[in-house]
């Protein structure tokens, strides 16, 4: 596939959770490089802040747990700019414990971002996004929700054992797959950005940022001819 390259249509208005820092602030970076309006949003408002103002993006508050919050960043976007592409890339790896440590609060905790995050901020922003000319959806999974990838001993993703995070981001791949069922007018994907060095694994990721948000770019500049329902990494095609 052709990563990390809009398409040639008018630039849009997109939001992104999570962008703060790692893969959602270099997806803003990329994305504004190329022109397009960006909203960087951040459950903590002066972290964000801050890095909407490094970016040159605009900044809303939105905490993906957190109901009113998510209603308060729509009403925000509708009153300012409306709304042309989505980007869930807000999420938690959850507790390092080992599996027969596992309590069912630690899945909750993870569930809350990773899970329920994604349909919260979808059905919020739903009526916005359904007033522009290409809507398009895209939400930030990973290999690791891979059935495919995760029983691969080839893979690195063979060595990971993580139920909370692995399953959550599998349930994200489904619910990618049901919601551009349902919204066939909305292009809707999942992408992998593969093991990439960022907080979120202790910069062990043996890819950078850009590399990482190759897929994220890619997915978040197609047109209203582009694929919906597919999980992708910057390769191509990812094997669930």
């Amino acid at each position: 596939m052709e990563t990390g390259l809009p398409h040639d249509g008018p630039m849009t208005t997109t939001l992104i959770t999570g962008a703060n820092k790692g893969l959602g602030y270099e997806a803003a970076r990329r994305l504004l490089a190329h022109g397009h309006d960006v909203w960087v949003a951040a459950r903590d408002g002066e972290r964000g802040r801050r890095a909407a103002e490094e970016l040159g993006a605009r900044f809303v508050q939105l905490d993906v747990t957190n109901e009113e919050s998510i209603t308060a960043a729509a009403t925000a976007l509708d009153a300012e700019t409306g709304l042309d592409v989505l980007i869930n890339n807000a999420g938690i790896a959850g507790p390092h414990t080992p599996i027969t440590e596992l309590a069912t609060a630690d899945i909750e905790h993870v569930y809350d971002t990773n899970v329920f995050g994604p349909v919260r901020v979808i059905q919020a922003f739903l009526p916005l996004l359904q007033r522009s000319p290409a809507p398009v959806i895209v939400n930030v999974s990973s290999g690791l929700g891979s059935e495919t990838l995760v029983r691969d001993p080839e893979r690195s993703e063979f060595t990971v054992n993580s139920v909370a995070y692995c399953s959550s981001k599998a349930a994200l791949i489904m619910i990618t797959t049901q919601y551009a069922k349902g919204y066939p007018n909305i292009r809707i994907n999942a992408v992998d950005p593969g093991y990439t060095a960022t907080d979120l694994n202790h910069d062990r990721g043996h890819q950078t940022v850009q590399e990482g948000t190759d897929a994220i770019v890619a997915m978040a500049s197609i047109g209203p001819d582009g694929p919906t329902g597919a999980f992708t990494d910057r390769h191509g095609v990812v094997p669930w």
